[in-house]
């Protein structure tokens, strides 16, 4: 119970990695806050904490939209008496189109860059000084491996989600909150499942170093570590967690 009175929220904690973030640090004690622009899907997480002993609260929210970035602070300090950890999973990526950085829809390239890029900024924003207040804390970031890859927009957003992480690293440090970053490799999902064909999964296993895909679960214990005291000498750092696919000298 690592994080016994400690408030965390997850943004993006409907499905997927950001789920198995959600339980994992309710099973090591923190209340916690599972955001998610699908209500549905935040209150089904939320619940099954709670039928386990935990304490969470389901909270909607649009990371790219500031105000309610704010109004999602506000309702998890009041609910939990502040906030100790932020893990900026969100993104645009189940059913995220595939195209052209030179035909995509503008509106859509800004909206995407919105949540996948600004939206970590506009929750830390949000949470930063009720972190403050407590006498700090520590923000995880969730990039990609595709940061180091062409893959068009996606590798555009998670490319300059580290850069943002090393920079509000340097800003926030002398407030006692430190941030990181995690970068999956490929991640067996049911968003994975529907962005990469089938039949580009057995090549992509194959190029692996350790020859499978990562699981959700793969990704919880580095979270828990940057996350806690084990890592409080670390900020502006970017973990790869990927089965060898990265390699960065």
């Amino acid at each position: 119970m690592r994080f016994d009175g400690k408030t965390a929220i997850v943004t993006g904690a409907g499905q997927g990695i950001g789920e198995a973030y959600a339980k994992a640090l309710a099973t090591e004690g923190a209340a916690v806050a599972v955001a998610d622009l699908n209500t549905e899907q935040a209150s089904r997480v939320a619940s099954e904490i709670e039928a386990k002993g935990g304490a969470a609260l389901a909270v909607t929210v649009d990371v790219a939209n500031a105000e309610s970035t704010i109004e999602m602070a506000a309702a998890v300090a009041t609910a939990f008496g502040g906030i100790d950890f932020l893990v900026n999973n969100a993104a645009i990526y189940h059913g995220m189109k595939i195209e052209s950085l030179l035909t995509v829809d503008l509106d859509y390239y800004r909206h995407f860059l919105d949540v996948n890029l600004n939206g970590a900024l506009l929750c830390t924003r949000a949470c930063f000084a009720s972190m403050s207040e407590r006498g700090g804390g520590s923000i995880v970031n969730q990039s990609s491996t595709a940061a180091w890859m062409a893959g068009g927009y996606y590798s555009i957003s998670k490319a300059a989600l580290n850069s943002m992480t090393v920079c509000l690293a340097a800003e926030l440090a002398p407030r006692g909150i430190r941030v990181n970053g995690i970068a999956p490799g490929p991640t067996d999902t049911e968003a994975t499942r529907l962005v990469v064909p089938k039949e580009y999964i057995d090549p992509l296993v194959a190029s692996l170093k350790i020859k499978r895909l990562g699981q959700p679960q793969d990704l919880v214990g580095t979270l828990l570590f940057l996350l806690g005291d084990d890592s409080a000498w670390m900020t502006g750092h970017m973990l790869p967690v990927d089965g060898g696919q990265i390699v960065r000298l």
